[in-house]
């Protein structure tokens, strides 16, 4: 007999599945669930307590002499890798302008390197500025007592002339006959200088006054 289905006749329903097919697709399921529950990115609870990145330096090139990076001596001074031989001081802090004008460098600077970077192959907006440096290994001239740095900070020594100018010099030298001073405190103003305060230091930042006593052990 010939058969024929209409435009309104009712579809056929699908032949069921083997029961193979079925435990087929069911295992499948269950795989991508355990997958998704062993995604790379879940979370894991450590006893000993999340541990923090530790600040690197700006990407190599991108920021000339950016803070963390490190550069070489000599009279041309290049960016250098950190682990580089050529390697000799790290960048503390970075800043535009002049360092009369702009922020100060933090304490421990050994040298300030004096930045320009003109031209078309700038690669950076910090194309004049300031670069804070200090020296991988000793001596750090900038450390207090050493008798250099760009910085007076407290536990220097210094020499004072007669013009109101003083000079820094390294609290171990026993030469000399000019007068002494120790910095012993800074503070924001003169007013807050102990009693014993000898001379008056100016210095830079938040403490821009140096109380200092005069050294009688030299």
């Amino acid at each position: 007999m010939d058969e024929r289905v209409s435009s309104g006749a009712r579809s056929r329903r699908p032949a069921p599945l083997p029961a193979r097919v079925v435990l087929a697709v069911a295992a499948a399921v269950v795989a991508l669930l355990l997958a998704a529950c062993e995604a790379p990115g879940r979370t894991v609870t450590d006893d000993r307590g999340p541990v923090p990145a530790a600040p690197g330096p700006s990407p190599y090139g991108v920021v000339f002499l950016g803070p963390g990076d490190c550069s070489s001596r000599g009279p041309v001074i290049r960016e250098v890798f950190c682990r580089s031989e050529k390697a000799a001081a790290t960048v503390l802090a970075r800043h535009l302008g002049t360092p009369s004008s702009g922020p100060p460098c933090p304490d421990a600077t050994d040298f300030v390197l004096h930045v320009s970077e003109t031209g078309t192959g700038a690669r950076s907006r910090l194309t004049t500025g300031y670069a804070c440096m200090r020296n991988l290994e000793p001596p750090h001239p900038g450390d207090p007592g050493q008798g250099g740095g760009p910085l007076t900070v407290v536990g220097d020594c210094v020499t004072a002339s007669r013009a109101g100018e003083v000079t820094e010099t390294a609290c171990a030298d026993a030469g000399g006959r000019a007068p002494r001073y120790r910095v012993e405190s800074a503070v924001r103003r003169r007013a807050q200088c102990p009693d014993d305060t000898d001379l008056f230091v100016s210095l830079r930042g938040e403490k821009p006054v140096g109380c200092a006593r005069r050294s009688t052990g030299w």
